[in-house]
């Protein structure tokens, strides 16, 4: 919840509406005192470094078409975002803005610019946000297209830098077709920056379970055209889109980037989802059945549901998923220490804990820790390894894998006490990963070490 702000306490009457107040006082008590990413600065890029971007030559330059469906946007608004599309580093590119609002009056502004790269349309009626936006994709003439809300801003740099990567996807010979960056939220004056969204590499399971891609989301124009925004998403079209971009990209290595700089921002005021979720809760529910929908078409058999969380899902999967899911290699949870704070389980390839030292029904940063996603090492004291792994897992472990009754869970005890299991883990995790299988961790599994005597 963050800042104590009139944004925050919308938040937080309408998590105790929805939770009652226990696991109300449990988030506050999380989210105070505010940690420190509360004291996040937007930094700018050097006036140097935004000069060497302007001059830099490109030889087979790539075009963005930052699309823009607009309604009833406030003129400063407007107004700052097309500035800040005419201050990109990179200058390939068109800004397509389609008008579903009654007048001209967006137009005569975009027109007040002086530069052929705008292409202002009015719209045809104003139906559904995805067929507004689908009825400017009409328009968009570039290689990709760069999806902007009309109230936000890009960074300086963002196109400069989606540029960069697709010209070292093509030096690596793997052009990617979807890209995405780090974000942050702004207040309405664009002085404020706060909440950055810091997201992993392409994660196919943490999308599932909400959209955390968002903005800036780039995309190869013929599939985004393809695919197209559905109306019976909307609210959650952007999710819907790029859930069914990654059920062509998803397999394919290098196809989907992740950027790890903040290229966009995303402005908070009273209308917006950002400020106050509650605004737009049929964007959520409408979330939740892009997600389904995505089960669906991969023929998992599985239900998907909203969490205590306003705009995070959980699938369940019935038979369990190391059933139905071949390329899931195994599954792992939290372990937690004597004090209930988490001490061990998701990990990096370098064996540093994820979440270490939350507590036990804290959901970490943006909610990440009460999220299924999928994970580069696993602890092995708590841990669910499919059949067709155990051959590797005696080779790598030198012991028989064997589950515990009940839980289901490894039976971990029955190596010896100084074993180094989280060491063992990454040893195990990245001979998975090698033989090309996925890592789960679920949040809902757990070891807790008291209870076990170890």
């Amino acid at each position: 919840m963050g800042k104590l702000n009139i944004h925050n306490l919308r938040k937080t009457i309408s998590y105790l509406k929805r939770n009652g107040l226990r696991e109300t006082l449990v988030t506050i008590r999380e989210h105070l005192p505010w940690g420190n990413r509360e004291n996040y600065q937007y930094i700018l890029p050097a006036e140097s470094t935004l000069a060497e971007q302007r001059s830099s030559y490109w030889e087979e330059p790539v075009t963005f078409s930052v699309v823009v469906p607009a309604y009833h946007t406030p003129e400063r608004y407007y107004r700052e975002m097309i500035e800040s599309v005419l201050g990109q580093t990179y200058p390939h590119w068109q800004l397509v803005i389609g008008d579903a609002g009654e007048d001209d009056q967006l137009g005569r502004l975009a027109a007040s610019y002086g530069d052929k790269r705008i292409c202002y349309q009015r719209l045809s009626g104003n139906r559904s946000i995805a067929d507004n936006t689908n009825e400017t994709l009409g328009w968009a003439r570039g290689d990709y297209i760069a999806l902007l809300d009309h109230d936000d801003v890009l960074t300086p740099d963002a196109l400069y830098e989606m540029a960069a990567a697709l010209e070292r996807g093509k030096q690596h010979g793997v052009l990617p077709r979807m890209l995405y960056s780090d974000e942050d939220k702004c207040d309405q004056d664009l002085k404020s920056f706060y909440e950055p969204n810091i997201k992993p590499d392409f994660n196919l399971d943490l999308l599932m379970t909400n959209n955390y891609i968002c903005h800036l989301l780039v995309m190869e124009a013929g599939l985004m055209k393809e695919l197209g925004f559905r109306a019976a998403y909307d609210g959650a079209q952007d999710h819907d889109l790029a859930l069914r971009a990654a059920a062509c990209l998803w397999r394919t290595p290098g196809a989907i980037a992740h950027l790890p700089r903040v290229l966009y921002h995303w402005r908070c005021h009273n209308a917006s989802t950002a400020a106050n979720p509650e605004s737009k809760l049929y964007a959520y529910e409408a979330g939740v059945k892009a997600t389904q929908d995505f089960v669906d078409s991969q023929g998992w058999k599985a239900s998907v549901s909203m969490t205590s969380h306003m705009g995070f899902s959980r699938t369940e999967y019935d038979p369990p998923v190391l059933e139905q899911r071949a390329e899931v290699g195994a599954i792992g949870g939290r372990v937690l220490g004597k004090a209930r704070r988490i001490v061990g389980g998701m990990m990096s390839d370098s064996g540093e804990v994820q979440y270490l030292g939350l507590k036990d029904g804290y959901s970490g940063y943006l909610n990440r820790a009460v999220l299924v996603q999928q994970a580069q090492a696993l602890d092995l004291r708590c841990l669910r390894l499919g059949e067709q792994c155990r051959e590797l897992f005696r080779e790598v472990i030198g012991a028989v894998y064997e589950e515990e009754e009940g839980t289901g869970l490894y039976r971990w005890k029955d190596l010896a006490p100084d074993t180094d299991f989280a060491g063992m883990g990454v040893k195990l995790s990245r001979a998975l990963r090698q033989a090309g299988y996925v890592l789960l961790w679920d949040p809902q599994l757990v070891c807790d070490l008291e209870q076990s005597g170890r």
